[in-house]
């Protein structure tokens, strides 16, 4: 399971950093809340992908 879920949990995180990317850049945000939005979408990914690998696995 876990060979599985790492290169989908890259593809994740790396699919919504360019949705981030393309909207920062549309938006025209400063380079300081460009990254306080990379920051907490990251962290919110994070969370949501250990924790639904954590319920496949363990529940």
């Amino acid at each position: 399971m876990l060979f599985f879920y790492v290169p989908f949990a890259l593809f994740i995180l790396y699919a919504f950093n360019s949705l981030t990317h393309k909207f920062c850049v549309k938006s025209e945000l400063s380079n300081e809340k460009s990254s306080k939005i990379y920051r907490t979408i990251n962290i919110s990914m994070l969370i949501l992908l250990v924790s639904s690998y954590y319920e496949v696995n363990y529940l």
